[in-house]
């Protein structure tokens, strides 16, 4: 019985050498790939279309020549390979990463464009082609992160090839962000919470001024005020209105008939 159990052991030792020898070869070429070999099958990949091997050959080589001269670069290709294979939170982190190791980087702006527009295509969720959903209503945490990123990309970069798509992003989003405070601000005039309200009104005539939302957040800030008992500030708000929204008013007293 021993001697049948010591050779079932060798038998299986020699088995499993000759896979090293035999089969092991692969493995040594592979780690012995040259940086280029790995960048130029990472780009064809890309061409390809082929997003998932994309992203195996950009992160083997970044692990293989993290210093290497095709190094900062394949942290952009990565960037850009996440997003296109629908990875949005990975994408969002390699683009932070790369914005935090390379903060004076040539491309930098590529790198911002591709955070905004990951961010900004979460936000627009594929739900929203089938499902009869409030845009108003959803949590805007994507659309303010595309806003910011597009903002400082335009505010570091204003002749970069992409700012004029981020400025047109940029107006998209505004809308998306004020019609969300607005839709909380209603909720607040619902509740009688008029404080609240009147801070949202104002938040918005104070950030998204270019929005056709301003004279709603206009007649919230004097409903607000005046339910305060802050006459000063509702006039403040009701004369701003006057001016620039003749004809509004009209939509602040039904709103106080409502609520009586």
């Amino acid at each position: 019985m021993r001697l049948a159990k010591l050779f079932a052991i060798l038998s299986i030792c020699i088995m499993t050498a000759g896979c090293s020898w035999f089969g092991g070869g692969e493995e040594t070429d592979n780690l012995d790939t040259p940086e280029q070999t790995i960048y130029d099958e990472a780009i064809s990949a890309l061409k390809a279309d082929n997003y998932p091997l994309a992203i195996e050959k950009l992160q083997l080589l970044e692990a293989r020549y993290p210093f290497g001269q095709y190094s900062e670069q394949a942290q952009l290709e990565l960037i850009f390979a996440y997003h296109k294979n629908g990875e949005a939170e990975a994408a969002k982190a390699a683009a932070d990463r790369f914005i935090r190791l390379h903060p004076n980087h040539p491309n930098l702006d590529y790198a911002l464009y591709l955070k905004g527009l990951t961010a900004f295509n979460q936000d627009k969720s594929i739900f929203e082609d089938y499902l009869p959903i409030d845009e108003s209503t959803r949590d805007p945490g994507n659309a303010l992160d595309s806003f910011n990123s597009f903002d400082t990309l335009i505010k570091r970069f204003p002749n970069s090839q992409y700012a004029p798509d981020s400025q047109k992003r940029m107006v998209y989003l505004k809308n998306r962000l004020a019609q969300y405070e607005i839709h909380v601000a209603r909720y607040y005039v619902r509740r009688e919470a008029w404080l609240a309200a009147a801070n949202r009104g104002r938040y918005v005539v104070e950030n998204y001024q270019e929005t056709p939302l301003v004279p709603e957040a206009l007649s919230i800030m004097v409903l607000g005020y005046t339910q305060l008992q802050l006459p000063e500030l509702a006039a403040d708000a009701q004369a701003v209105l006057d001016a620039n929204f003749p004809g509004f008013q009209t939509n602040i007293k039904r709103a106080k008939k409502n609520l009586c």
